[in-house]
């Protein structure tokens, strides 16, 4: 069944409406039926606009966003296969972000708009790779702490890591975190992290998120502030297992994913593909475009603490020293 949607009609509901509309509704099926099996398409609506509602209705940051974007956040649903259930393994989360519009206002200033954004949690994309085929197992991430003895070789084609726990270890530096993959050949992969990355990656945070403070009338970077949240100088556990998946599947291929859809350790622009089923004129495609661009945010193994007051994005700034992880 082929629906046509205009961003005019998205943008005339109210966010709550957006899931229940008959026809946004027939877009979600179709799209997961097709991508996932008809079978498990309407029970697959019931399930994700119910999880969606409850999370819009108790965020008042979610609720300001732009309609399209709520809507684009919703079909990414069916186009990921993924559940917005909440758990501490949570796959995926819902994320309020400011945007420039590219207008400004009578003082000249910037004029920035919140939009929803679908995000993939770490637990989420070893969902995905394995789906893909890419791998066959992913074991959790393990946190190497101060005091604990660990080594990593690569000898040719194979790795190698030696880890032993020392129950006396210092819980409040970690080291180093490592993930093992089991291939989709039935090889094993590792991937790595040590200390030096993380500290290499915010430095590009604090980079990449600077801000001019007007009191002091100077740029101020300030990194990311999981990079420091575990005891105010150590970097976030959860945050860290996020980057070190990441990184695992730096060198894999692409995953299919939405267009307002974004890893929450690496935020890579989407598919183009017009799967929405907006009217191709040249206004509501520009609206459907521009709904969806992603960029960089906080990240978090499940829904991030904080993020019920939106971050602020900038998606024409300057990411020269941008590896792909924040």
């Amino acid at each position: 069944m082929s629906i046509k949607l205009s961003a005019e009609k998205i943008s005339a509901l109210k966010v709550g409406e957006i899931v229940a509309d008959d026809i946004v509704r027939q877009r979600f099926i179709d799209i997961y039926g097709a991508l996932w099996g008809e079978q498990g398409a309407e029970a697959a609506y019931e399930r994700e606009s119910i999880h969606f509602n409850r999370i819009l209705r108790d965020s008042d940051k979610l609720r300001q966003c732009t309609p399209v974007s709520v809507f684009i956040a919703f079909i990414d649903l069916a186009v990921c296969g993924l559940s917005l259930e909440p758990g501490v393994r949570a796959l995926a989360y819902l994320q309020p972000r400011g945007y420039r519009t590219g207008q400004k206002d009578s003082r000249g200033k910037d004029i920035y708009e919140q939009r929803c954004t679908l995000t993939i949690s770490g637990y989420g994309e070893l969902v995905l790779r394995t789906r893909a085929g890419q791998i066959r197992h992913a074991d959790n991430p393990v946190i190497v702490y101060e005091g604990d003895e660990f080594s990593f070789t690569d000898e040719g084609d194979l790795k190698k890591v030696r880890y032993t726990l020392n129950l006396n270890h210092n819980s409040r530096h970690p080291i180093a975190c490592y993930l093992r993959i089991t291939r989709a050949d039935g090889s094993i992969d590792y991937s790595v992290m040590l200390e030096s990355d993380w500290k290499r990656l915010q430095g590009y945070s604090a980079k990449a998120n600077a801000y001019w403070d007007s009191d002091k009338h100077q740029r101020v970077e300030r990194p990311n502030d999981l990079y420091t949240s575990g005891d105010g100088q150590s970097i976030d556990t959860g945050f860290l297992m996020a980057k070190c998946i990441k990184h695992a599947f730096k060198t894999y291929p692409r995953v299919r994913i939405g267009r307002g859809t974004a890893f929450e350790a690496d935020e890579q622009p989407a598919d183009d593909s017009d799967i929405y089923g907006f009217n191709a004129t040249a206004g509501q495609a520009g609206t459907a475009q521009t709904e969806a661009a992603p960029s960089k945010q906080n990240d978090s193994f499940a829904t991030p603490p904080g993020t019920s007051a939106g971050v602020t994005v900038d998606p024409e700034k300057d990411q020269a020293e941008d590896d792909g992880a924040w």
